[in-house]
């Protein structure tokens, strides 16, 4: 097992993950199989319980793990499916650590940081490191960790502590740390600026990591006067010394790398030139040179809470922009708080009110995505009265979903006081309600988490037909509360159809609306599993029929390499490939024949 370490330094928000996940693409570009870990140093067991502002969106895993976002880059570069063992916190190392303490396990001794605490996490890695994540049997050839945080931070020392010895432990040629790092240009003097970097390799190294690679972050390319300093004062050879300097888009920075021979620089510390072959991206430059020239706009509402910071829908994002590149067209977000839209904001302040409606009402589609809390809820039911009457493109996910039923019930079956007991225990119309299941004394992993089945009830309805007629899916879940079973029938008779449901029959998973162009509410959260060329199929709707295709899409059944060149998506079918798992059909969107 080789294993490639990604830290960073200077300050946080570098793009550590999205290098991690360039290096792990390209390694797998050059015929290796890659396996990938994050270390998040914070005491919570997992990102289950965090605020979206605080650490932005919970990415949720195919076992229901609840981790950090950048396992959801990590998915979608290199296609994989991911455990919650491969996000390691400290909260997980130490409540190991203890339960075995008290198990007596540790036979008397005294539980130390060191080397109980550094013990179990290398324990941890090699273990996890081992598990392939690739659909295919045998350990992965290389492993990718990346330590969150900055090199200096107090939290993140028993880590890296366990990684000096890990990487003493494996020995060279096994172990490549490649290290991030800012390099600013002062406005005022127009230099590159090197100190910064060298101040955070001297304490890496006084750590006992010794960097194999810098990657350095700065607006431009690094002059050579620049990479010849850096490499003088930190010991890194000058062709180990690669720019990330700022693209349009993430997806150029594993081509940056390539260009620079970062990949044969790693090969090269980690002795697989031998086993490694050329690395093939011609389908990844592709799909970015077409994402780059993209001019024809598709504009989306995205009607959400937490608006403030978009990292707390970016697995959303990732999907509106898989899905746009697909169907050629130019995503434009727009971001309206569900609170702008409410009544109470146009008596408080009456601009914010009318620049949120004139951008509701300027957009193709609209999207009400997930959410915890009663903030906006008013804001985002207006949001779907809305898309519902003007007969506007519609998705709504998970609380999207569910207020969907609460605003039909109101408007339509005139149940003024519909509403969900998350936000009005005493409601007479309660459209949606607490799952039998669900724990209400602890927050942590208590929701029904993770992948789940979800059959079709109607074969014809828009939904099927985008996952390609399949009987059924598997997507991702994460919620506590759940549609009304009681009032199906109701809600059904007036119109709203549930075509999807769980394998009892009793949970509703999908709703669209009849005659309407395209109003669908989903239970489940296909954003986790879209991917660059594989995007979501529900997602993959909303932008064919925000940009007036959908008809073309849902003739094609998904194979959308039928539909006419005006309209078709790149690299052929919207679907992606079809790859065989057993005797079920996948195409790694959970879509099954």
């Amino acid at each position: 097992m080789k294993y490639v370490l990604v830290t960073g330094g200077v300050v946080s928000g570098l793009g550590k993950g999205v290098t991690a996940s360039s290096i792990g693409l390209l390694l797998q570009a050059c015929g290796l199989r890659v396996t990938s870990i994050k270390i998040d140093p914070y005491l919570n067991t997992d990102a289950g319980t965090m605020s979206p502002f605080e650490h932005g969106e919970v990415f949720v895993l195919d076992d229901g793990g609840e981790v950090d976002l950048d396992l959801g880059n990590y998915e979608r570069f290199l296609d994989s499916t991911l455990t919650r063992d491969n996000n390691l916190t400290t909260g997980k190392i130490y409540q190991s650590v203890i339960d075995k303490e008290r198990k007596g396990d540790y036979l008397g001794k005294t539980v130390q940081v060191v080397p109980h605490i550094t013990d179990a996490i290398q324990e941890w890695i090699e273990r996890v490191a081992n598990v392939p994540v690739d659909g295919k049997e045998g350990s992965p050839d290389v492993c990718v960790i990346e330590l969150g945080g900055t090199i200096g931070d107090i939290e993140s020392m028993p880590f890296i502590e366990a990684l000096g010895q890990f990487s003493y432990k494996v020995g060279p040629g096994n172990f490549c740390l490649v290290h991030v790092s800012l390099v600013p240009v002062l406005s005022v003097v127009g230099e590159q600026k090197t100190k910064p970097t060298q101040h955070s390799v001297r304490g890496l190294r006084s750590l006992g990591l010794i960097p194999n690679i810098l990657a350095c972050r700065s607006t431009k390319a690094l002059e050579d006067n620049v990479k010849t300093k850096l490499s003088q004062f930190c010991h890194v050879p000058e062709e180990n010394i690669v720019t990330l300097y700022d693209v349009p888009n993430i997806w150029h920075v594993p081509l940056l790398l390539k260009d620079q021979k970062a990949h044969e620089a790693i090969l090269k510390e980690l002795n697989l030139l031998g086993k490694a072959v050329e690395a093939n991206v011609t389908e990844w430059t592709a799909r970015t040179k077409i994402y780059d020239t993209l001019q024809d706009p598709v504009r989306i509402a995205m009607v959400g809470k937490y608006t403030g910071l978009t990292d707390s829908y970016l697995s959303v994002l990732k999907a509106l922009l898989h899905a746009s590149v697909a169907c050629h067209k130019k995503l434009v977000v727009d971001w309206v708080a569900a609170s702008d839209l409410e009544e109470i904001t146009s008596q408080e302040a009456p601009d914010v009110h009318k620049a949120a409606w004139d951008l509701l009402k300027g957009a193709d589609g609209i999207l009400v995505p997930g959410g915890f809390g009663d903030r906006g809820v008013q804001g985002k039911i207006l949001a779907t009265k809305h898309a519902r009457e003007n007969q506007i493109p519609f998705l709504g996910i998970c609380l999207g979903m569910q207020l969907a039923v609460v605003e039909f019930a109101r408007s339509v079956l005139g149940f003024e006081d519909a509403n969900s007991t998350e936000f009005e225990p005493e409601t007479s119309s309660p459209c949606v309600i607490f799952m039998p299941e669900g724990s209400t004394t602890h927050m942590g992993g208590t929701m029904r988490l993770g992948s789940r089945r979800t059959h079709f009830q109607v074969p014809d309805c828009k939904s099927a037909k985008l996952y390609g007629n399949a009987k059924f899916v598997d997507e991702r879940h994460r919620h506590r509360y759940e549609v009304n079973p009681a009032m199906i029938q109701e809600i059904e008779n007036a119109g709203l159809l549930f075509v999807g449901k769980d394998e009892t029959g009793r949970r509703m998973e999908i709703v669209e609306l009849q005659n309407h162009p395209y109003f669908v509410g989903i239970q489940f959260h296909p954003e986790f599993k879209s991917r660059p060329g594989k995007p979501s199929a529900l997602f993959l709707g909303l932008i064919a029929a925000a940009s007036g295709c959908l008809e073309a899409v849902l003739k094609a059944s998904g194979n959308v390499s039928k539909v006419s060149t005006r309209t078709r998506v790149a690299n052929g079918s919207a679907m992606g490939k079809v790859y065989q798992n057993g005797n079920v059909y996948s195409n790694g969107n959970g879509l099954h024949h």
